[in-house]
């Protein structure tokens, strides 16, 4: 009997992450490109190459310029060969995208939703949304490749349900990547709005490598930890979850969790509009508050401020720990410069200087797209580097 022929071993994820992110960025357009940025041998690379073809990922148009020997043909991604819908859920509202295979934002929309409603209703009028967009240049829906969604409670993503959420009744054991992966009859993917927030803003910023802590600072508080490019979210999908850390100076108020004491009681947005209540001032929403400070009124701005250094002193903790290259703030809070400041001045009075030597305190850029943006990539990474043989078309 002759020995089998030994078979490619397909792309580690890493590679084939590395190599899309830097085609997509444009850091790379070749193979000469690719190996010399990833420190890979040129076979390696045009196996990886070859697979990701395969897959339908990329495609080779053209030659560029030789830089002394034959002249290398250029890598793109496929574009053009489908498209990812996607949506971030907030407590009053969703934000729908298309997406197309190359990461690329194409379309978007608002609608209301409310997540009290539960949710049948609530993924319902999202799907609708979601068809509407895709209704205008896929009308039979055949080039849909995948769905992602944004949720704004704790994700077990092994489940692809909601686990233990403080403000949605009516979700918990709802599985709902299921419902989304029937309803289109493709893979979906589903996980925290911060997680998926930091995933789109990190893979903007840096690609598949480096680290980062990203911030979502509006009516609650979240965070999603990047490390080397890949989303960590920690034994029970809880890694990040700052806004129930115990502050000296919320004192006994008690919090959505049920404990007494939390961050999220004195910096989140929702704190501003019952403190400025509290003083006589009402107001009804977080942006109401924004806009006074905005406009120098001088409570909204002190409380601002404050907000920010009180989650400035527990990412002190974070940063000091994590040693990340990049703290990006997202969330409506992260519009206010008077918060972002205090923020970074508390990190930079509670860190060592080594932690804060090169380290990016900043709004995050891609700004209210983060959470489709993550969620597409994290659709992406499932259909691009998953071990199927080729990018599954709608059923």
């Amino acid at each position: 009997m002759s020995p089998s022929t030994p078979q490619t071993p397909p792309a580690p994820p890493q590679h084939a992450r590395q190599i899309v992110e830097l085609i997509a960025r444009g850091e790379a357009s070749s193979r000469s490109d690719l190996s010399r940025i990833l420190g890979l041998a040129p076979s390696t690379i045009s196996l990886r190459v070859a697979e990701l073809t395969e897959l339908g990922v990329l495609h080779e148009e053209g030659v560029g310029v030789s830089s002394g020997g034959r002249r290398p043909r250029i890598l793109r991604l496929h574009g053009d060969r489908g498209s990812i819908l996607v949506a971030d859920l907030g407590g009053g509202h969703a934000r729908v995208g298309r997406v197309d295979l190359s990461g690329a934002l194409l379309a978007t929309a608002s609608i209301p939703v409310d997540v009290g409603d539960g949710p049948e209703a609530t993924l319902a009028a999202i799907a609708a949304a979601m068809r509407g967009l895709a209704t205008e240049v896929d009308p039979e829906f055949r080039g849909i490749r995948g769905v992602g969604l944004a949720l704004p409670g704790p994700v077990d993503v092994g489940t692809g349900g909601v686990d233990q959420p403080s403000r949605m009744p009516g979700w918990p054991g709802f599985r709902v990547r299921d419902w989304l992966s029937r309803e289109f009859g493709v893979p979906a993917a589903v996980d925290n709005d911060a997680n998926l927030m930091a995933l789109g803003e990190h893979r903007a910023q840096f690609g598949a490598t480096r680290h980062s802590v990203t911030v979502k600072a509006g009516t609650a508080i979240g965070s999603g930890i990047i490390v080397d490019g890949v989303l960590h979210r920690g034994a029970t999908w809880a890694a990040g979850d700052v806004t129930h850390t115990r502050i000296d100076a919320a004192d006994d108020r008690p919090c959505s969790c049920g404990n007494t004491g939390c961050l999220e009681t004195v910096a989140s947005g929702a704190s501003l509009v019952r403190q400025m209540n509290e003083r006589g001032i009402p107001v009804r929403t977080t942006a109401e508050v924004l806009a006074l400070a905005r406009d120098a009124d001088p409570v909204a701005t002190t409380l601002v401020r404050t907000a920010g250094t009180y989650l400035g002193q527990v990412l002190s903790t974070v940063v000091n720990f994590f040693n990340p290259d990049a703290l990006f703030l997202t969330g409506s809070m992260s519009s206010s410069e008077p918060f972002i400041a205090a923020v970074r001045s508390r990190i930079y009075e509670g860190c060592h200087p080594l932690v804060t030597q090169r380290l990016r305190i900043e709004a995050a850029s891609t700004g209210p797209n983060a959470g489709l943006l993550g969620a597409a990539r994290l659709v992406l990474d499932e259909l691009t580097f998953s071990s199927e043989d080729a990018v599954p078309a709608v059923r």
